[in-house]
Formats: structure tokens, C-alpha cells, sequence
């Protein structure tokens, strides 16, 4: 070896530690190391790039996900058996001699090695994506005759980096070499592990089901005791909530008259002590007016501090910035240069080229969304965000601010399943499998929000799932059961209903009230489309373009005192989200003191009007809030807002029906009634009005239906709950098309691709969205690590990280395609091979066995390892040799159909007749293409 490329190796720093060999089986070492080898290619000399230079600092800045770097104690020596108990080594691999595979050591001050993080999360020793497939264990791809064709011929993968799509296809290829290898296994031991392999997926949805009703429970009965002390505390106990401190209303005592009812209610609890009479003064003759200020200004300060500190948890914790991970890309970042000159000139750019995200901000079902289509946040789903989620979801909705923790339960639960498939290789190792243990998640999320797991199942597969087989769905509704049943014991309201505002009604409705559900029907739609519009605008630009972008504390701060200001208007714009959907949902039954905060009307032709204003103050108030807190820098639902505005216009039009039938009894529109003033439920319009405002928002149908069922159990007010939904949906979908969370999306500029939007194609074709000029790789050229280095660098630059090389051989006329590498791929081949950067590399289509254990198969690579050497510049083990093809005249619907429902991350186009190659069509590619063609309709 020649004296250049000895002073090129020695130019690296020296590794901190002994690491396992870095090979094609191996994981991605550490993510700076590789760019530092990349970096030094053809740089004879080149001094090694230091964690203290300019590249790290640029690291720094740029926006990376995924899980946190190791810390001193992932290093010890009892996670390091952990590991190896999990199957996270690998066998060695013998690597070319002169191959420096060292790790430079990472100083205690880089900005990864946070104290704070470091708190929260390691980064521990990870396997290969594809290392299950060699590596001995019962559970393995591989049989004594080699692992399936189709497993060989797909290539191997390496970790998917945050922000790349999975390949769905590759994902069900290597768990069906997985099941056919165990299904091969006819011995008793063999049958046992089948069956093991069969009950692991039913035992982590068992686990993941239990957890988030644990969980679910911890936050309500927290968050039940913060928001009641911003009013007071109970003298009997600081750690009860006022429902618990104080006895339940008997709703079968004696019927009082109205004016007295809220005196009684107020006078019902003794135990419970206001800060008003605690601080407050009642020396003077205008002490009401003092007992006031103290009692607002306690609310106020309370709620500031709440929201604050949930405020800084999601900012400091949760930040995109401050995840890193070994499974990311080392090049797939604008610090990636070419020479350190150019590197130093870029460490005075500072901004991050893509914006940073809170991932515990706002209610997580968009971004789960993204990720059950098949997209990678690295993250987004640990145990640092599931942390600050809860804590800081307790936090946002104690403090009085005008959002729910019931959409943010999906969040949680899909955290928790993330965290719960990580112990578990059949999941760990494959995303796509992954991916139905967040369905089932979401489902026990929804669960344990409303009490529904039917309906937690039913959403799951109509708003959040973008897979959704037969076995998800039994697993699906296991885990939703399991976590129902769970929390129905923790009886965290201590009422025995699984929701505060779950009610048992008893009256039938008659036909003349389908006039007023439709209306309600009406309403929901224009609100939950014109909502969605104006939220979309004040993010986009108020809170995005203004100088709130730089301030989100500032902006928290705000709108909580404006909070607390408007609170205190009427009681019912100073309660809690669940607690005013409970009072409006409520039911009155004759002879019971409790009015539900004066909501119980007596005498309509005289309480109607004054109590018809209320709730208008309150309907305005909560929706105005609710629309320019719903996405500011902390966690927050929009189930309960939404629901709360809803049931707000809907109580109102049942108690003006209640008025107009208690004043014109002997009309023969109410002749249904038949006299009884008692016959109309405002209670029952509420929920109508609920239902109609969640399905205009969000654009749910099915699954909010069968929800409200659930609450209600019963299916008698199944007509009205379907009418207004559907009524809902269609008006605002003729408003707006794209629902909150659709809208979401677009602002966070996530990729996700609709599989249920229908395109109009018009006069385009394939060829319109084809990449001709696409960076491709021919065998016939001297392609050695630098041009290939090169060439990554300049897809890279184009922004097509994502994407990768398609192989072609020169064939008479014109190029034919042999293979396909991903960007991730080649470059974990060229981090290996980079300190002879001279070498010629080679890509192959057929099994060669003339080049050393790359022959056969998998498992041959795997069993000759050990006893000669690999030849690492052969990059045909990375190489997808079937890639999906598409002739270019072929109808642009077939593309589509391609990427949604077999899930593929590239499609190669070739010439119909001859079959040579033409471009490529990547999902990034597809999905900006969609785009245009949403904005040209």
C-alpha cells in the first residue's frame, strides 16, 4: 500500500474506544465518522476532520431525528450483555487489510453530549437492518439451502435515515423468507417456535394496550388535580382533585328552585378552600370586588407557570435538533463538502436549510399519519418525547387553555408501542412489520381518550393506518380491548365510566327533530371548514411570519393570560374542556338538585333566553381560543375544543326547541310529544352538534359515528349522529378539502401521499414526471470510491437524498438496467472502502463466484467470512437487482398504484418495445408532481 494512503489513514483521530468492525452487515458506525472518511477521499494528507471543527458546529445547526448519542453508561458493561442478550452483535466480519474502521472520540463538551439530554435517552449499539438475515438464531431468514431468491436479489438494506421512506416492499420480502424459514422447521422445537413467532405480536399489543391505559390514567388523575388548584385546594387533602374531594351531587334528590342551585352547588363542598378566602379580604364593603382580583390573579399566575413549564419541556427536550442517531445518513445534510476549505466556508451558515420541529407539540396525529405511511422520524416516537408529551400535555391542559389531551392520547400510545417493539427483533428489524404495532397503538389511544375501543379500531383504519390487513385489525382491536378493560379498573374518575362526559339517555327522538339535526349538520361543516382555513392562515401567516417565529414562549404566555382573561366571563368559559362537553351533554332528570352549572332549564319561557346567551359567550370565546392556540410550542388536542364548540350550538338549539315546544305544545309539529314538556334531551342536540363539529374539522365519519355510539350506549340516536356527520363532512369538504390534520401536514411540509385522494390525470404522462437526467452509475466505467463519492455528493446537493442510482449496462442502442443502489447504501459501502479511494468498484446482476464470498448467497457471505477475505469493493450485496419497472406508455394511474399501495420508493421507466432504460420516478418526485396537480384544480 502505498505511502499516501498510510498517511490518509493515520489521519484520522484516534478511536476513543474499541469498536466492532464496521462491514456489510455491520450498522452504521457513528454518523461523523463517516462523513469524516468521506470527506478525506481523495485528499492525500488531508488532515482528519476534528469533532471541534467547523463540521461539528455545523452539526449542530443543521435539523437531524433519531434517538440520542451514547453516553458514559451505555458503554458499561452490563448493557453491553444487554445487547448481546437482544441479538444487537454480529458475527465478525474479516475486512480487507489496511481498513481503518475506528471511531474518533466524541468530546465531552460536543453539543450531543448535552447533561440534560444525556439524562433522557442513550444510543445503543445497533445491528444491521438486514442482520437477521445472516445471523445464526432461531428466528432467522436464512435455511441450510440459503435464504429465498427474492431476499438475495432485493439487496441488503441499511438503517433508514429520519426523513427517507421505508421500502415496503423490501420489508415484506425479507418477513416472508423470515415465516418460510421457520414454516421449514418440521421438529417438535420447530412447531414451539412457530407458534412463539405467532403469540409475539399479540403479546406486544397486550403490553402496549396495558401501558397506555397506565399511562392514560397517570395524566387524567394529574391533570384533574392541576386544573382544579388554579382555584383552590382541598382542605382535606392537597393531592385530591375537587371531585374527589367533594361528595357527588345526588341526582335523585329534591327537585330546588334555580336561582338556588348554584348557591348550593357552590355551598355543597365545605371542604374545598378558594384562594379568595384564603388570601382575599372581607373587611371592606367592596370585598367581593377584592375576593375577585385574588381569585384571578391566583388562575392567572397558576395557568402562566403551568404553561410555561410545559412550554420549555417541548422546546429544550424535544427540539429536532437535538436528536442524533447512528442509523442517520452521514451525508444527508448541507455540512457535507467536499474539502474542509469548502466545509469552513460553510460554518458561518448558521440556518438550518429545513425548519426545527417540537415533536411534542400540537397533537402528533398528522406526523403518526406520516409515519404509518411509511416515512421515518427518527425520535419522534422515543421515550424522550413519550416523556414530554405526558408531562407536558398535563401541564398545557391543567393551565386552562383552550385544547384537548384526548388527540394527543394517539401520540402517546404510538410512543409507547415504538418503545415496547424495540425489545422485540421481528419488529425491531423491520419497519413495515413496525408500522402494524403503531396501528393497533393508535386504536388503544383513541380507547382509552373516549372509551371506545370499537371506535379506536374504526380510526385507526379510516384517519391514521395507511396498511391495514386482516391480522392488524384483530390485533388492533385486541390491544383497543386491553387498554379499555385496563383503565374501566383504574376508574381514574371515579365514576365507573371510562369518560367524564359518557351519558345513558332513555328518551327516543321523534321525526320532527331531524329538521334541527340537519342544521346542526349544517353548522358543523362551515365551522370545521372555515376553522381549518383560518387556523391554517394564522400559522402560516401570524405565527410562522411574524416575529412570533422567533418567540413561541412569548406567544404561549399570551394566549394563556388571554386565556385566563376570557375565562372568567361566565362559568362555563372558565371550565375545563371534558368538564363543560360533560355539562352540556348531561341529561335532566326530574327531581334532581343538580343543574349542571344552571344548563338545566326549568322554566323555559323564562331561563331559555339568559342561558342561550351564556353558552353563545362561551361558543364564541372557546372557538376564537381554540383557533389561535391549536399550534403553538406545547402539546394540544383538538378533539375536546371542538367538541366543546359543537355541543355548545348544539344545546342551544335544543333548548330553543325546548322553548318553542313548551310554548306551543298543542302544535301539530310536536304532537309527538302528546303533551310532555319533558320530551325533548338538549343533552342529546349537544352531542349531535358535537359530533358534526369534530367530523367538519377533522373529516372522520364511520369511526366518530360508532364513538358516539359508545358514549351513549346505545344505538338509539343512530340516525341523527349519522345524518349530521354525514351532512358535516359533505358541506365542508364542498368549503375546504383538505381537513385539519391534512392541513397540518402541508404546513410542516411532510411528505405523505393520500392513498384515498383520486387524481385527474388529464392529457399527462409517465414521461412528464420522469427523471431522464437522473444520476446513474455504468458498469462499463472505471467507477472508482472517489466518483462514486462524487456522485453521491451531487445527489445529495440536489436535495435527492432520498433517492438513489439506478445501475445500467451499455446494450447495442441504448442502456439497459441491471440494478439499483439506494443513496444510504453507497454510502455505508463507501465509508467502508474510503481509504482507498483509487480502487475501481464493481456491480454485478448475476451471482459471480469469482469474487471471493460474495458469491452465492447471504449465508454463504456469512459462513466464509471467517476464513477468507471479503471483497468490500464489490457493492453488488447493496443492489437491487429486480427494481419495479413501468413501461413509459403505460397509464399514469399504474404509477400511483405503485407507490400507495405496494409501497415503493422508486420506479424505473424503460422504453415499451425494447425495454432500455429511460429515467427514473421517485417518491419525493411523485409527491411534488401530485402537488402541482392539486394546485393547477
Amino acid at each position: 500500500m502505498s505511502s499516501g494512503r498510510a498517511i490518509r489513514r493515520n489521519s484520522l483521530p484516534p478511536p476513543a474506544e474499541p469498536q466492532q468492525p464496521g462491514g456489510p452487515l455491520s450498522g452504521p458506525s457513528n454518523t461523523t465518522w463517516r462523513r469524516q472518511r468521506l470527506l478525506n477521499i481523495g485528499h492525500d494528507g488531508a488532515p482528519g476532520v476534528d469533532e471541534t471543527s467547523g463540521l461539528d458546529v455545523e452539526a449542530a445547526h443543521r435539523t437531524s431525528y433519531g434517538t440520542l448519542p451514547d453516553s458514559a453508561k451505555s458503554q458499561s458493561s452490563r448493557k453491553s450483555k444487554l445487547s448481546a442478550r437482544r441479538g444487537f452483535n454480529l458475527p465478525g466480519i474479516n475486512i480487507p487489510l489496511g481498513l481503518s474502521l475506528s471511531t474518533p472520540h466524541t468530546p465531552a463538551h460536543s453539543p450531543s453530549h448535552s447533561p440534560l439530554l444525556s439524562r433522557f435517552g442513550t444510543q445503543r449499539r445497533i445491528s444491521a437492518y438486514d442482520s437477521h438475515l445472516v445471523k445464526p438464531g432461531p428466528f432467522t431468514a436464512t435455511t441450510p439451502d440459503g435464504p429465498g431468491a427474492d431476499v438475495t436479489t432485493n439487496g441488503i438494506r441499511v438503517w433508514y435515515s429520519s426523513f427517507t421512506s421505508i421500502d415496503w416492499l423490501h420489508d415484506s420480502i425479507k418477513d416472508t423468507a423470515r415465516q418460510t424459514s421457520l414454516r421449514k422447521r418440521k421438529s417438535k422445537r420447530g412447531k414451539l417456535l412457530r407458534e412463539l413467532d405467532r403469540s409475539v405480536g399479540w403479546l406486544v399489543v397486550s403490553i402496549v394496550g396495558f401501558l397506555t391505559a397506565i399511562v392514560a390514567f397517570m395524566i387524567i388523575r394529574s391533570e384533574q388535580l392541576l386544573f382544579d388548584l388554579k382555584t383552590g385546594y382541598c382542605s382535606d387533602g392537597w393531592l385530591k382533585a375537587k371531585r374527589f374531594c367533594c361528595p357527588i351531587v345526588d341526582e335523585t334528590a329534591m327537585i330546588v328552585p334555580h336561582f338556588l342551585s348554584t348557591q348550593l352547588e357552590e355551598e355543597f363542598c365545605p371542604a374545598w378552600t378558594l384562594w379568595a378566602d384564603t388570601f382575599g379580604s372581607t373587611q371592606d364593603d367592596n370585598h367581593w370586588i377584592g375576593q375577585l382580583a385574588v381569585e384571578w390573579a391566583a388562575y392567572a399566575v397558576i395557568a402562566l407557570i403551568m404553561a410555561l413549564i410545559s412550554c420549555l419541556l417541548t422546546i429544550n427536550l424535544t427540539a429536532s435538533t437535538s436528536f442524533v442517531t447512528r442509523k442517520e445518513s452521514g451525508v444527508l445534510s448541507d455540512s457535507f463538502a467536499e474539502s474542509q476549505e469548502q466545509l469552513e466556508a460553510k460554518t458561518s451558515e448558521t440556518e438550518p436549510k429545513r425548519r426545527v420541529l417540537y415533536y411534542a407539540a400540537g397533537s402528533g396525529i398528522p406526523e403518526v399519519k406520516t409515519i404509518l405511511s411509511g416515512f421515518v422520524i427518527h425520535g419522534y416516537l422515543g421515550g424522550r418525547t413519550l416523556f414530554t408529551k405526558a408531562v407536558g400535555l398535563t401541564l398545557s391542559v391543567a393551565a386552562g387553555l383552550s385544547l384537548g389531551k384526548e388527540g394527543p392520547f394517539v401520540h402517546i400510545a404510538s410512543c409507547i408501542g415504538n418503545i415496547v417493539s424495540r425489545f422485540f427483533p421481528k419488529y425491531e428489524t423491520n419497519e413495515g412489520k413496525r408500522r402494524e404495532i403503531l396501528s393497533a397503538a393508535s386504536a388503544a389511544g383513541v380507547a382509552v381518550a373516549f372509551g371506545a375501543p370499537i371506535g379506536g379500531v374504526l380510526f385507526s383504519l379510516e384517519e391514521v393506518s395507511y396498511f391495514f390487513p386482516a391480522k392488524t385489525m384483530w390485533r388492533t382491536f385486541f390491544c383497543a380491548m386491553v387498554a379499555a378493560v385496563t383503565l374501566k379498573f383504574l376508574d381514574p374518575f371515579g365514576s365507573g365510566k371510562l369518560v367524564l362526559f359518557q351519558v345513558t339517555y332513555d328518551k327516543d327522538w321523534h321525526a320532527y327533530e331531524l329538521i334541527p339535526f340537519l342544521f346542526l349538520g349544517i353548522f358543523g361543516g362551515v365551522f370545521g371548514a372555515y376553522f381549518s382555513k383560518l387556523n391554517y392562515r394564522w400559522s402560516k401567516y401570524v405565527r410562522n411570519g411574524t416575529w412570533l417565529k422567533t418567540h413561541p414562549v412569548i406567544e404561549v404566555l399570551l394566549v394563556t393570560l388571554v386565556s385566563a382573561f376570557f375565562g372568567f366571563l361566565n362559568p362555563y368559559t372558565r371550565m375545563g374542556g371534558t368538564e363543560l362537553v360533560y355539562n352540556l351533554f348531561a341529561e335532566c332528570r326530574a327531581g334532581s338538585s343538580n343543574t349542571h352549572s344552571g344548563l338545566c332549564v326549568l322554566d323555559p319561557s323564562t331561563q331559555a333566553m339568559p342561558v342561550i346567551r351564556s353558552i353563545f359567550v362561551a361558543l364564541v370565546v372557546k372557538a376564537a381560543l381554540t383557533l389561535v392556540t391549536f399550534g403553538i410550542k406545547l402539546p394540544a388536542g383538538i378533539f375536546i375544543p371542538t367538541l366543546g364548540v359543537g355541543a355548545c350550538a348544539g344545546r342551544i338549539v335544543g333548548i330553543f326547541v325546548q322553548w318553542a315546544q313548551h310554548s306551543y305544545p298543542d302544535s301539530s309539529i310536536v304532537a309527538a310529544c302528546h303533551g310532555d314538556l319533558d320530551c325533548v334531551i338538549p343533552g342529546l342536540y349537544a352531542m349531535v352538534g358535537a359530533a358534526a363539529a369534530l367530523s367538519g374539522v377533522t373529516r372522520t365519519t364511520v369511526s366518530l359515528a360508532v364513538i358516539m355510539f359508545e358514549l351513549t350506549d346505545t344505538l338509539t340516536y343512530a340516525v341523527p349522529v349519522m345524518l349530521s356527520v354525514l351532512v358535516a363532512k359533505t358541506v365542508a369538504d364542498a368549503l375546504e378539502p383538505k381537513g385539519i390534520y391534512d392541513l397540518v401536514i402541508e404546513l410542516s411540509q411532510l411528505p405523505y401521499l393520500d392513498a384515498k385522494h383520486d387524481y385527474i390525470w388529464g392529457s399527462h404522462e409517465i414521461n412528464d414526471v420522469t427523471d431522464r437526467d437522473a444520476y446513474a452509475i455504468y458498469v462499463e466505467e472505471n467507477n472508482t470510491v472517489k466518483s462514486l463519492r462524487d456522485k453521491l455528493l451531487n445527489l445529495i446537493n440536489l436535495g435527492n437524498g432520498d433517492s438513489g442510482f439506478p445501475i445500467l449496462r451499455t446494450d447495442g442502442e441504448g442502456p439497459r438496467m441491471i440494478g439499483y443502489i439506494g443513496a444510504s447504501e453507497l454510502e455505508h459501502a463507501l465509508s467502508i472502502v474510503a481509504d482507498d479511494w483509487e480502487e475501481s468498484v464493481s456491480f454485478h446482476s448475476t451471482k459471480a463466484h469469482q469474487h471471493g464470498a460474495m458469491a452465492s448467497s447471504v449465508t454463504s457471505l456469512s459462513e466464509s467470512a471467517s476464513v477468507m477475505n471479503f471483497n468490500a469493493f464489490d457493492f453488488s450485496l447493496y443492489m437491487d437487482k429486480a427494481p419495479l419497472t413501468v413501461s413509459s406508455n403505460s397509464p399514469m394511474e399504474l404509477v400511483h398504484q405503485f407507490f400507495t399501495k405496494l409501497g415503493a420508493r422508486y420506479v424505473v421507466v424503460v422504453e415499451p418495445e425494447e425495454g432500455f432504460y429511460e429515467g427514473v420516478i421517485d417518491k419525493k418526485a411523485w409527491l411534488a408532481f401530485l402537488g402541482e396537480l392539486e394546485d393547477k384544480h
